[in-house]
């Protein structure tokens, strides 16, 4: 696949699940436009990058399960996020607008202003001409290629259930105290995947010896509110990980355990692979 498309593709030799993986904010290509604006050093600039999950679901393939991955990082452009979610204290020349998202507002539009803990990207702000540009050539086209996987899987199979992975930062889960999850489900309160599959997921981790929550602090962002249709057979289940389990967060560096990490996460790729294949059997009985 050419490296000029904002994203990663890797597709088995031939699908034999109803299962997607994809990974929008784990993207470690920083154009040297970023590099040369930004005030950040790489840690910090990196740091609302979900770094290694494309990582922990190399196994995908091999289990007959297509892996969607950005290229681009989340600092660039937020693939998570609605093509008209724009910065007005980013983006000049965006004149008068219906008030803000409260994730706009905190500067994480589509166009992000910040990284983790509030740190501005830029010292000033930056064109519209130059946020549309990025959304054209980086947000339409992943968007384009991970709708027509859904529609492919969901005409093969009759069904297609998106797994939306995401990393989450350890001190976001502060609130569990002693209980805190190692994984967090968001369907959005019930409303993108179907209770039968999400039970089947967390049972999956569960059984892998990880402590899963659902709906808090994550319940789903854009991608699983714009493609969440149960109704139709099409199912998002976001996934969040805890970047502590596998890497040095300040430093945004594999920690040493995460080769065992990764392990339990190939052993979870392949079990919810195996429900999109025994769910497409029972559909199709």
């Amino acid at each position: 696949m050419p490296e000029t498309l904002p994203y990663r593709l890797t597709r088995p030799a031939r699908l034999t699940t109803s299962v997607i993986f994809a990974s929008p904010h784990s993207g470690r290509d920083y154009p040297q436009a970023l590099l040369e604006r930004t005030g950040l050093d790489e840690a910090r600039l990196r740091s609302s990058e979900d770094a290694f999950v494309e990582d922990l679901l190399q196994r995908a393939p091999q289990e007959g399960a297509a892996l969607l991955a950005a290229r681009l990082p989340r600092a660039w452009v937020d693939l998570n996020r609605a093509a008209d979610e724009l910065d007005p204290a980013l983006i000049e020349g965006l004149g008068r607008r219906a008030p803000v998202s409260p994730r706009v507002a905190a500067g994480l539009g589509v166009i992000p202003r910040v990284v983790a803990s509030g740190r501005a990207i830029y010292a000033g702000k930056i064109s519209c001409a130059e946020a549309q540009a990025r959304i054209d050539a980086v947000w339409r086209p992943y968007h384009a290629a991970l709708a027509e996987l859904i529609e492919e899987v969901r005409c093969q199979f009759g069904r297609a259930i998106l797994i939306d992975m995401h990393s989450m930062p350890s001190e976001a889960l502060d609130a569990f105290g002693a209980q805190r999850p190692d994984i967090v489900l968001g369907d959005r309160h019930g409303n993108t995947a179907r209770a039968s599959t999400v039970a089947a997921v967390e049972a999956v981790l569960r059984g892998l010896g990880l402590r899963v929550a659902r709906n808090r602090p994550f319940a789903g962002a854009y991608i699983a509110q714009r493609y969440g249709r149960p109704a139709e057979d099409v199912e998002v289940i976001q996934l969040e990980i805890c970047r502590s389990l596998y890497m040095d967060e300040r430093l945004v560096r594999r920690a040493p355990q995460f080769d065992a990490f990764a392990g339990v996460m190939g052993r979870a790729v392949a079990q919810i692979a195996e429900l999109g294949r025994a769910q497409g059997r029972i559909a199709a009985e």
